[in-house]
């Protein structure tokens, strides 16, 4: 149970720079009184923003900090729950958020969410929709549990009856759902490749076994083959290279015949020369009988023996040139020839390169095709190897259907545990384990206000109402005075039920303006005795205008607004 003793909080809102202190259990009944604006609803604000970092009415964080000093708001509330003492410490300008135990500072290196986590899972055991239903009871700004939407309805329920731990269980099993399954899509896709390796394997191991020695033998038979086509080649190469030589020599008897070519046309030259000037000679003698330059008369006998002289000397140049005409024809010849030669040896010789490649290229064939019976004869030698691969292989896919079998298994329990902790199984029972008495708490209740209606909840928390006067009605029928008593008895059984179930039980109960607004005088009359005689253990703060109620409660408790602050007065 989580009995609070102590709220203080300055600079909140209405309140100055000094802090207004509240004890919380110091009586059982107090009465908080003031005129509007004084400042005695701070109190459910304060409560609300202390433990869930909102306050009760609808009012925006910035506003909560006092707009004079405009900075140091701060709420401070204390409680003890077990033997333990807490304190919560909460400000805005600056922020400030602090878990007190034991006098001791809890260790807050984790961020503000998961604090506040801790705060309403750890320690409290409450969130705020369950906290503003069992204890406090507001005006215009409080939803009351019927006008809660079923999920909200829900919630409070499930904190009452302390079953959300099945909802976080289901939340953790609908994470291992999620896992489970992602681990068997892996294990699916690893096992379709284990699959399409080991057909593979089979298939390599079979080849080697059915394909290798003839692969080997036909590899075997193109080697031989090249190894015929080289012989081949080289036999032709010592044709050719023999022709080449056969040529070689030819060539060297022809050697020299171009340079002879030059001394005999040099000496043709000549002779074409001399025997020019041999006729020009001539022709001077037989035309001329005197000298043309000197007018000196030419010996007769003279000028014939020259004519007679030059036509021997032209006679013989003219012989001797038709030898030498003959002799550079000769020379020609072998030159012609020697040209031929060199032509045949230098296509010769291109044929031996292109035999030389074909001879390259064959032996690198032969060196591969060796490689390749190498490695297929390590291959068959050491199918043994590949045969431990497949095994392996095999292992590995029969611990992966083991495994995925299992996942499976695991998949269909967890499936089975997630139906069982959904709303409609294990939760449902505890629900409709408690619903009897829900009902039968809230219709004591009811007549305890004298107001006897038949008033019950469904397993969908939906109202079904039976009164004297009418079958069948709803909440939303009845007037906003019988509203308020169906709401009064709704906390009342919450309350009663946290008792029960020792969930949410809190000594702090709070109603905001009930008699100002709904309750008439016959049910402020029983609403009275009810918290006076019937609600036991209870601290109950109830915010009014009515100052006549001052006579009706142990102690009074007023707000007014001095220099514009709020003060307890």
């Amino acid at each position: 149970m989580i009995i609070f003793k102590k709220i203080r909080w300055k600079n909140f809102l209405s309140s100055g720079n000094f802090f207004t202190e509240i004890e919380l259990n110091k009586t059982e009944n107090t009465l908080i009184i003031g005129s509007n604006g004084a400042g005695k609803s701070t109190i459910l604000d304060a409560l609300c923003f202390s433990l869930f970092n909102k306050p009760f009415r609808k009012i925006n964080k910035p506003q909560l900090v006092n707009t004079i000093n405009d900075k140091d708001c701060l709420v401070e509330v204390e409680f003890t729950k077990g033997n333990s003492e807490y304190k919560i410490v909460r400000g805005q300008k600056p922020n400030v958020f602090e878990i007190w135990k034991n006098g001791d500072f809890l260790n807050q290196q984790s961020n503000a969410v998961d604090q506040q986590k801790h705060l309403e899972q750890n320690i409290l055991k409450l969130n705020y929709k369950s906290f503003t239903q069992i204890v406090i009871l507001g005006s215009s700004n409080f939803v009351p549990f019927m006008q809660l939407n079923p999920s909200n309805r829900r919630d409070v329920i499930e904190d009452l009856l302390d079953i959300k731990i099945f909802s976080s269980m289901n939340n953790i099993v609908k994470d291992n759902i999620r896992s489970c399954k992602e681990e068997i899509r892996n294990l699916t896709q690893e096992k379709n490749n284990l699959e399409e390796k080991i057909s593979m394997q089979e298939n390599f191991i079979e080849e080697l076994e059915n394909r290798g020695n003839t692969n080997i033998n036909f590899k075997k038979e193109k080697i031989n083959k090249l190894d015929i086509e080289i012989d081949g080649y080289m036999k032709k190469n010592i044709v050719v290279q023999e022709s080449v030589n056969d040529h070689t020599k030819q060539q060297e008897t022809l050697i020299g015949s171009v340079d002879k070519l030059v001394k005999l046309n040099n000496l043709k030259g000549k002779i074409s020369q001399k025997v020019s000037t041999i006729a020009k000679e001539n022709k001077f003698f037989k035309d001329n009988l005197s000298c043309p330059v000197c007018t000196q008369t030419i010996e007769e006998e003279f000028r014939l023996n020259r004519i007679a002289e030059s036509q021997n000397k032209t006679k013989e140049l003219k012989k001797g040139y038709k030898d030498l005409e003959k002799a550079i024809e000769l020379e020609q010849q072998r030159e012609c020839e020697f040209n031929s030669l060199s032509q045949e040896i230098v296509k010769l010789t291109h044929e031996i390169s292109q035999n030389n490649t074909r001879i390259i290229l064959n032996q690198r064939q032969i060196k591969d095709l060796e490689s390749e019976i190498c490695r297929i004869t390590d291959q068959l030698a050491n199918r043994s190897t590949e045969n431990e691969k497949l095994d392996s292989l095999k292992e590995k896919s029969k611990n992966n259907l083991r495994d995925l079998s299992e996942k499976k298994v695991e998949v269909e329990n967890y499936e089975l545990v997630h139906n069982l902790l959904k709303d409609g199984g294990v939760k449902t029972k505890i629900v409709k384990k408690y619903l009897p008495i829900i009902n039968q708490l809230v219709n004591k209740y009811l007549q305890l206000m004298d107001f006897y209606i038949n008033f019950s909840l469904d397993e969908e928390f939906k109202e079904n109402v039976k009164s004297p006067i009418h079958e069948d009605f709803s909440y939303s029928s009845f007037s906003e005075g019988e509203k308020m008593r169906i709401d009064l008895a709704l906390l009342f059984t919450w309350r009663e039920i946290a008792k029960i179930k020792n969930s949410s039980n809190t000594n702090l109960l709070i109603m905001d303006e009930v008699f100002d607004s709904s309750l008439d005088v016959s049910g402020t009359d029983e609403f009275m005795k009810i918290i006076r005689y019937i609600v036991k253990d209870t601290n109950i703060f109830v915010i009014s205008h009515k100052s006549e109620l001052h006579d009706k409660f142990e102690n009074v408790v007023k707000f007014d607004k001095v220099k514009g602050f709020s003060q307890l007065v």
